[in-house]
């Protein structure tokens, strides 16, 4: 047995109670986590706005650790590997998958939504989710690598097509996923303008590598005021309350790349600016193994440090969601086993 908070009734918080410890089933690894991150779309999940959610279940995606046993038909890995896993389990077989776009999977199921996912010391993962961890890569990098900086990998170089050299917005660039952002973007040779809206964190922020932090009302005017013309790509880990600022501070062909939307409240868009300055809106949705395997690799290079706001044991997971939703956390929240 072992103890795991359980998501049971929608906006309600996970409690924790006693599991048992499966034996991993055929072409599964059974994996040792010593902690895993909170993410914001956990809190999402609690609140009911994920379509596949099945009730009770264990919630959380980000899933690194050490493998301590191997069921049949594993050829890819053996005991005592460090891996970390996609945050879910694509079919394998479909156009996406055998594309190397698994994360576009129409038949995926994610961990903590449609499958019991991390919060637990022991989970079982199939085999073709994981990927191998590198050395000099901390727990919290290996742990962060799907949802987080393979995350943004995925949304700056594939989608949006980052060059070196260019510039960046990052809205919500103290948050878990936003304060990351900033690494990787420095690590992909972009220039970093990063907007909050917590005054609080923009020291952190400026020595978490941005050259620029803006705030406050209508922040695209000072955007433009540092860049003249606008940026190039501007990646919205926020959503609805940033989104009209974001899409205002493109120049002229820049892109928006959509990753987070913390209330899902709709937004409107501006068809005149899209159409006249050739603007483009992408969304980019998780990472695939090539994008987590990218991001694992800067970490193994130091070129990205998991930026840790604060560790909660399994029994505080309502206080880190508090904490989260409260805006009280400079990087990302991570439970302890």
């Amino acid at each position: 047995m072992q103890k795991a908070a359980v998501l049971t009734h929608i906006n309600e918080y996970p409690q924790v109670r006693e599991i048992e410890i499966e034996p991993p089933k055929e072409n599964e690894v059974q994996i040792e986590q010593s902690e895993t991150g909170i993410c914001f779309r956990d809190i999402l999940t609690m609140e009911g706005f994920m379509p596949r959610l099945v009730l009770p279940i264990v919630p959380g995606h980000e899933i690194s650790g050490i493998v301590r046993k191997v069921g049949s038909g594993v050829k890819g890995f053996k005991v005592g590997d460090r891996v970390a896993s996609l945050i879910y389990v694509p079919c394998g077989t479909c156009e996406y998958c055998t594309s190397g776009r698994e994360n576009l999977c129409r038949n995926k199921k994610t961990f903590g939504e449609s499958m019991d996912g991390a919060y637990r010391k022991y989970i079982n993962v199939p085999e073709i989710s994981l990927v191998k961890v590198p050395p000099k890569v901390s727990e919290e990098a290996a742990g962060i690598s799907a949802c987080v900086t393979g995350m943004v990998v995925q949304a700056l170089e594939v989608v949006g097509g980052l060059k070196e050299g260019q510039t960046v917005l990052i809205t919500g660039a103290g948050g878990g996923v936003g304060s990351h952002a900033i690494q990787v973007a420095n690590a992909l040779g972009a220039k970093v303008i990063a907007e909050t809206s917590s005054e609080w964190k923009q020291d952190g922020i400026r020595k978490n590598g941005a050259d620029y932090v803006v705030t406050g009302h209508e922040f695209s005017k000072k955007v433009k005021e540092i860049t003249g013309e606008g940026v190039d790509i501007a990646l919205e880990t926020v959503g609805s309350p940033t989104f009209n600022d974001a899409f205002r501070s493109l120049k002229f062909g820049g892109r928006v790349v959509v990753i987070g939307n913390v209330d899902v409240t709709p937004v409107s868009l501006p068809l005149g600016n899209l159409i006249l300055k050739g603007n483009s809106i992408s969304g980019s949705v998780s990472s695939t193994k090539k994008s987590m395997k990218k991001a694992l690799r800067l970490s193994s290079e130091g070129k990205i440090t998991p930026v840790v706001g604060k560790v909660f044991s399994l029994e505080e997971v309502s206080v880190a969601y508090k904490a989260m939703k409260n805006r009280e956390l400079f990087g990302k929240a991570f439970i302890k086993f």
